[in-house]
């Protein structure tokens, strides 16, 4: 597992975890507009890397978003296109309830597998 903390003014950095098969984003705390350029432009290379390394699974940890927006939403959407197109699952990790909620009311809840 290689895991990637990617979010705006944070570095990017991943850590070995114990399965291999996995890359793991850490969402930002406000995946809204006018952050979503940074962690789309981070998350889309590491998805990149993830792949290149033999990933076959990608994991977006919500545990610390606490606001999300229709561009937020896209950017999530965008990343699970990126990694079926590449082959990988996308899994959300730790969803809050009212993002669980967003994408259950916009349809979008079914493109992903869901872990706590």
């Amino acid at each position: 597992m290689r895991m990637a903390l990617v979010g705006r003014g944070e570095e990017a950095t991943m850590y070995p975890l114990p399965n291999a098969d996995r890359v793991v984003l850490q969402a930002p705390e406000r995946l809204v507009s006018e952050h979503r350029l940074d962690f789309r432009r981070d998350a889309l290379e590491r998805l990149s890397q993830a792949v290149s390394h033999g990933a076959s699974r990608l994991t977006i940890d919500l545990r610390e978003t606490r606001e999300v927006d229709a561009s937020g939403l896209g950017v999530l959407v965008l990343l699970q296109k990126r990694a079926r197109e590449q082959y990988l699952t996308t899994c959300l990790t730790h969803t809050p309830p009212t993002v669980r909620h967003l994408l259950h009311l916009t349809q979008l809840e079914s493109l992903f597998e869901f872990e706590e």
